[in-house]
């Protein structure tokens, strides 16, 4: 497993479809996963520490996780099949299955450490070699320009979500 963080959510265009792009905290390689608008907006609300006036379904999850005095201690990307990515909570020792974009969102919101399996890096990352770093910046750079509001709120039954 590696640790990995979450450099930010951006729409591909032409199609439109919203995805989080992940980064090895050693290494070159880059995770981008597809996802929903509904999981963009979360996971970039928490990245700019957006707080919603009512909790929203992350939100809630972490109060209910926290209230019962228990701990998300990290977030693991299991496994790619069939071009969708597995994830897992863990809870006080516990795995819990979950889609990836809603464990990145709930580990943002709590702090968690996100890692991903070998065999997915190497079979869905990219590796970007320092002398391509600078477009890295320039995709930070963006990240920073955008908002959670750029997302609609609309999601495509026929789209795959992680």
């Amino acid at each position: 497993m590696r640790e990995m963080d979450v450099v930010g959510v951006r729409v591909e265009m032409p199609a439109n479809q919203p995805m989080v792009l992940l980064r090895e905290v050693i290494g070159h390689r880059y995770l981008p996963v597809w996802i929903a608008a509904t999981e963009a907006s979360a996971i970039a609300n928490a990245q700019e520490g957006v707080l919603p006036p009512r909790p929203l379904t992350h939100d809630l999850l972490k109060d209910v996780i926290t209230s019962l005095g228990h701990r998300l201690t990290e977030v693991r990307i299991t496994k790619l099949e069939d071009r969708v990515f597995h994830a897992a909570l863990l809870i006080d020792g516990i795995e819990i299955s979950s889609r990836t974009s809603d464990a990145i969102a709930l580990a943002l919101r709590t702090g968690s450490d996100i890692y991903c399996a070998d065999e997915v890096l190497d079979e869905a990352g990219i590796e970007v070699p320092e002398a391509e770093d600078d477009e890295v910046e320039k995709f930070r750079e963006f990240l920073d320009q955008v908002s959670a509001d750029d997302f609609s709120t609309g999601s495509d039954p026929d789209k795959p979500e992680d």
